[in-house]
């Protein structure tokens, strides 16, 4: 870094990064109290863009109710689409599924004559960005800090020094990471990943559909990977819709995308089969390359990772802006409870806690993630049987459905104040 001298602001938090994760953050920390400045490498136009990426995600109860205690659920639910089952199954392209399959209904989590809340919900990326560009907004506390990227890092005595591409500098109390998988802040930082390719990559789009979907979640295992179909709202002319996650081989991918809308509708409908009805194409198609990574340390000095910049997962489980969220909340718990204390936000027991607290809870998932795909991604007879033979068992062992269905909404295990539906 150079000798310019860092800005004359008073800041406690500068966050790397305006993804929907770093965003949701620096809603929490501004109104917790915190002087933040929030740097996005791209412009609010373009987060809010419709083609920005084309993909929907997953938000679980847990995390629902994370956006609910910090006032940003209300902007989203009218474009949540509620998940109230959930259908594991395994194939071949175009034969008829094993009748031996996994059914998660949200039914079976009803207690004391309370109806159960659903499993999850989808929504648009694009929803979730206007809510949280807008939220952004609302904040006098919060600086937004658009189009600007950061080139450097250092930890000073009492403070974090971060370097923006205009050679200017800002100094704040504690830097975060949530700059996702390629995240310069950490690479700045010096903090190790330990990563590597799948040989896949997942398509993501849009389709429209003869029949209401009532609100299922499909996984389909193939043995290229999972092909999801994800329930959407219907749109504004009223079409059926539903989000795919198709995971393909990577040396297939290009002849995939290369295909007419018609021919690419056709090769979905082999694969998924005519419970919805005929399907169509609306919209663009996009592709991202899959990965697994996990960082060394998720703190350093001055220093916290979150996010993609922490951790990446395979998305068979949908569970990718989820664990984000929960980092999200717990590391927002430890730096308010650091500041109702007295203590020093940037070094010692706050950071110490968060990462304790949720390095554990993401390597169980991302562990439970690369062993689902690797079992299910391949078409050997034996293992096509013992894992068929496995989704059955769990399908009838009700208490463990249960179990699994409650970790999978983010509702079990050390759940932060936000998690458990309460007040920061």
């Amino acid at each position: 870094m150079n000798a310019a001298t860092p800005r004359e602001e008073a800041l406690d938090i500068v966050i790397a990064g305006g993804g929907m994760v770093g965003m949701t953050l620096g809603c929490g920390l501004a109104d917790a109290g915190f002087r933040v400045a929030l740097i996005d490498a791209l412009p609010a136009a373009a987060r809010t863009a419709t083609r920005h990426d084309g993909r929907s995600s997953a938000i679980a109860e847990g995390s629902r109710r994370v956006l609910e205690g910090l006032g940003l659920w209300a902007a989203m639910a009218p474009e949540a689409c509620p998940i109230l089952d959930i259908r594991v199954s395994d194939a071949r392209i175009g034969e008829p599924a094993s009748s031996l399959f996994l059914h998660y209904d949200h039914r079976e989590l009803a207690r004391d004559g309370e109806a159960a809340p659903p499993l999850g919900y989808i929504v648009e990326n694009r929803v979730i960005r206007e809510a949280l560009v807008a939220a952004l907004g609302a904040r006098p506390s919060l600086r937004h800090l658009a189009p600007a990227s950061v080139t450097g890092f250092a930890a000073k005595p009492g403070r974090a020094e971060v370097e923006l591409a205009d050679g200017s500098r800002l100094a704040a109390r504690l830097a975060i990471a949530a700059d996702g998988r390629d995240s310069p802040l950490r690479t700045a930082s010096g903090i190790r990943l330990a990563a590597w390719d799948y040989p896949q990559t997942g398509i993501v789009c849009t389709i429209a559909h003869e029949l209401p979907h009532e609100n299922v979640a499909h996984e389909h295992f193939l043995p290229s990977g999972p092909f999801a179909v994800l329930p959407m709202t219907d749109d504004a002319e009223g079409r059926h819709r539903s989000s795919i996650v198709w995971t393909e081989r990577r040396e297939r991918t290009a002849a995939i995308l290369a295909l007419e809308d018609a021919a690419f509708s056709a090769e979905m409908q082999r694969r998924f089969g005519m419970s919805l009805g005929r399907i169509a194409l609306l919209g663009g198609r996009w592709a991202y390359p899959l990965r697994l990574q996990h960082a060394a340390r998720y703190t350093g000095p001055r220093l916290a990772l979150v996010g993609d910049a922490a951790h990446a997962i395979h998305p068979i489980a949908g569970q990718g802006l989820n664990l984000g969220l929960r980092d999200v909340a717990a590391l927002a718990e430890a730096l308010v409870d650091a500041k109702r204390l007295g203590l020093d936000i940037g070094e010692g027991e706050p950071l110490l806690c968060y990462e304790r607290w949720r390095r554990v809870d993401n390597l169980l998932l991302m562990a439970a993630t690369d062993l689902l795909n690797r079992l299910f991604s391949n078409d050997l007879a034996p293992v096509r049987l013992v894992r068929d033979l496995g989704l059955a068992a769990v399908n009838r062992a009700v208490p463990l459905k249960r179990t699994l269905m409650r970790h999978a909404m983010g509702l079990s295990g050390d759940m932060p104040r936000l998690a458990r539906g309460e007040k920061l």
